[in-house]
């Protein structure tokens, strides 16, 4: 998965030295820089990778609830539109003020994938759902993610984790599963079909994030992805607006601007260099714990109720994530 070619050569530069500088005070030829036009990032450590994706899954955790306030306030197509179009607004300042030069042609596709999959279709898919569906419905979705993530990546990259692993990841799935259509009262809905379709986008969306997110830096995947999304998200919530009414109250723009800022960029940011430092099918099992913290947040803010199956629930996911992170790939 490591990418480390380059559409430019090896430079190697001459330094003029004075006499007295040795030998061992310069450079070996083997050891010559790269130059290149991408900064490949230092990959943070294995503690650190799975800290920052769980920061990631907490940001998170925290979408649906904060969809549900942006609704009270937004329609859907604008509430999807405007929030791209604020995490771009920050994404391509922090761009700018750090003057990171666009990515070499060939990550363009990629980054396609993940502004498809992650910046337009997930947001729009699950916003959409949440219309008809309640957050604890909506979390199906979010359960079955980690396993569809780990498929595609293997499927993409070749990938190929231990029996161990599959066996755990797929318990957790199922355990998650079966918790959110309990609560849900194990009928299915209209919504569905949207909660289904943002499954599968999104698990493409994530499997190239993690990869590109090896070759640049997490926060550069998702700001080029945002800001390649400016010419449809603009001109989009400029339409949304003018036919969806607009009730701005404090829920609606606290829900708002968690969405844009927290879910749509913070949250990326430290999800994809969890990823890159860990693994996507490991960092993707992470988020087994997301539908159980999305469920505490509408309790919190929502006001909705748990049944006593949740801690036992918990107890089964937590186990599952520890025998997918100490599962050998």
């Amino acid at each position: 998965m490591r990418a480390k070619d380059s559409a430019t050569a090896n430079i190697r530069i001459a330094v003029r030295t004075s006499p007295r500088t040795t030998a061992a005070a310069l450079p070996a030829a083997s050891e010559a820089v790269p130059a290149t036009s991408e900064a490949v990032p230092s990959a943070p450590s294995h503690r650190s990778g799975t800290l920052q994706a769980a920061l990631g899954v907490t940001a998170f955790s925290l979408t649906f609830p904060a969809t549900a306030w942006g609704l009270e306030g937004f329609g859907p197509w604008s509430l999807v539109a405007v929030r791209s179009v604020l995490a771009a607004v920050i994404a391509g300042g922090c761009l700018l003020a750090l003057r990171v030069p666009p990515p070499v042609r060939r990550h363009w596709t990629g980054l396609a994938v993940v502004a498809a999959g992650v910046v337009l279709g997930f947001p729009l898919l699950t916003t959409l759902a949440l219309q008809t569906s309640t957050t604890a419905h909506a979390a199906v979705v979010v359960g079955l993610l980690p396993l569809t993530t780990a498929l595609f990546s293997a499927l993409r990259t070749g990938a190929r984790p231990s029996r161990t692993f599959w066996v755990a990841a797929v318990a957790g799935a199922a355990a998650v599963i079966a918790f959110t259509v309990q609560q849900s009262g194990g009928a299915l809905t209209s919504a569905d079909a949207y909660l289904f379709g943002a499954l599968l986008i999104c698990a493409a969306g994530y499997t190239e994030g993690g990869r590109l997110s090896r070759v640049m830096p997490g926060w550069q995947v998702v700001g080029w992805a945002l800001v390649l999304c400016l010419p449809l998200t603009v001109p989009g919530a400029l339409v949304a607006l003018s036919y969806e009414p607009v009730h701005l109250t404090a829920h609606s723009v606290t829900g708002l601007l968690w969405v844009a800022a927290g879910s749509q960029f913070l949250g990326l940011v430290v999800w994809y260099r969890g990823m890159a430092a860990i693994g996507v099918p490991k960092a993707s099992q992470l988020q087994l714990a997301q539908p159980l913290l999305t469920l505490v947040w509408s309790v919190l803010l929502l006001g909705e109720h748990l049944t006593p199956a949740a801690p036992l629930t918990a107890a089964a996911v937590l186990v599952c994530i520890a025998v997918t992170q100490r599962a050998r790939d």
